[in-house]
């Protein structure tokens, strides 16, 4: 008989989770930090803004463009060696950028190297490798493990600009590979496992599979636009309703990344203070995008999205029309709860609507559409920035864009196309393909 737990009971399926988690607690929070290093490294070789501006805008694009091609490769050969070879890549490149001494040795190596490192250890990685080992609580699986990029700007950043005031930002850059060398490959080598049925488990750690037993309700049998081809996902509304939305999350998150410190730096704030409300605001990523993956399984999913643009949008608006610190810890609070939580929504809303026979590639496709609109927002903000002298003309896009993701999300037609809404097949009725 499968055995539904290990040791104390545990499903080891949530120590998987557990090492997705600090594996991007470590990789992703510590890049969240790239804008601790904007000033000092442009004071030392004399860099615009738009030019280390650039490193980032590239390293956000590559990153996007090479999930899909990332997933080829998981397909062949499984996410533990792949996650593995990533990090081991992520730490060597951050040891790398300690000896940067030219802003090409700058954008090859985070902009390049790193970015399709981070692909193989990305969150749409965790997410495919979860998904074998839950099915019921998907979505608060994924949501944990998103979790782990904003308690890694709660912890890494202030860290981080803590040893740039005490060691300079070469060896912070240094001591962020050690950590990834040392304590997240390891992590990975010893606690990854492809799937369930390796250690002789059932996903959810169930001692029977789910939706077989007498009595159980059958689901139906796939999505409504679920389809063997995956290219037919584009012929329908949702995906370019999904995907401009996350376009536009990829856009603000990207533009507070890497532009939140300077410019909360340049509004006369000190780097701690900007280090501060950037850790407040990742430390409510976590309460947000937990609260996200609960109220997402519980409750309709599109309606939630459109909530969080708009809260989002709101957050720009106070940075722009509310001073002072006031102002910056308003947006820190508002946008500490938004940022993160449209990542369980987003994939699970495309899980729901287009099933999971193709869901590698489309959810690599519609993360591909986020990292785009980070390049764009980067490298537009830092360009902006050095042509007017400010971030405002950057902040009232960021706002404009946002509200209107919130509406395209509530247009959606969820209980029309989404598998949750769809009434099980009738007794005796044989499964159609697609």
């Amino acid at each position: 008989m499968t055995k539904p737990a290990i040791g104390n009971g545990m499903f080891y399926g949530w120590l998987v989770v557990a090492a997705s988690f600090f594996i991007s607690f470590l990789t992703v929070g510590g890049r969240n930090g790239f804008g601790l290093f904007v000033i000092p490294m442009s004071d030392e070789f004399g860099w615009s803004r738009g030019a280390i501006s650039l490193a980032a805008s590239i390293g956000f694009l590559i990153n996007g463009v090479s999930q899909p091609f990332m997933g080829r490769i998981y397909d062949r050969i499984g996410a533990r060696k792949l996650i593995l070879a990533s990090l081991v890549v992520i730490g060597l490149s951050n040891l790398l950028l300690a000896a940067t001494n030219h802003i090409i040795f700058l954008i090859l190596v985070f902009g390049v190297i790193m970015s399709v490192a981070l692909s193989g250890g990305s969150l749409n990685t965790a997410v495919a490798v979860i998904s074998k080992w839950f099915q019921r609580k998907r979505a608060t699986a994924v949501a944990v493990i998103a979790a782990g990029a904003p308690m890694g700007g709660l912890i890494l950043v202030p860290l981080s600009s803590y040893l740039i005031d005490l060691f300079g930002w070469r060896t912070t850059w240094a001591v962020l590979g050690l950590m990834v060398l040392f304590l997240a490959t390891p992590v990975a080598y010893f606690v990854m496992r492809e799937r369930p049925q390796e250690m002789g488990l059932l996903p959810d750690g169930d001692s029977e599979p789910a939706g077989g037993g007498a009595g159980g309700r059958m689901p139906p049998s796939k999505a409504p636009l679920e389809s063997d081809r995956w290219l037919a996902s584009f012929r329908s509304f949702p995906m370019w309703q999904l995907s401009g939305a996350y376009f536009v999350c990829g856009f603000t998150t990207a533009l507070i990344s890497a532009h939140f410190v300077p410019f909360a730096i340049e509004e006369g704030y000190s780097q701690a203070m900007a280090a501060a409300a950037f850790g407040a605001m990742s430390g409510l990523n976590v309460v947000g995008v937990l609260l996200a993956g609960a109220l997402g399984d519980r409750f309709g999913r599109k309606n939630l999205l459109a909530l969080v643009y708009f809260m989002r949008g709101g957050g720009y608006l106070t940075l722009l029309l509310i001073p002072g610190l006031l102002g910056l810890w308003s947006f820190s609070l508002v946008a500490g709860f938004s940022w993160i939580a449209t990542v369980p929504l987003t994939m699970a809303l495309t899980a729901d609507v287009y099933g999971l026979r193709n869901i590698g590639i489309l959810s690599g496709i519609v993360f591909t559409a986020h990292q785009i609109g980070g390049a764009i927002s980067v490298q537009l903000a830092g360009v902006l920035r050095d042509v007017t002298g400010s971030y405002d003309i950057s902040l009232m896009l960021a706002a404009a864009l946002l509200l209107t993701a919130g509406f395209v999300s509530l247009s959606i037609r969820e209980k029309r196309y989404s598998i949750r809404y769809q009434p099980p097949p009738a007794a005796g009725t044989a499964p159609q393909r697609a």
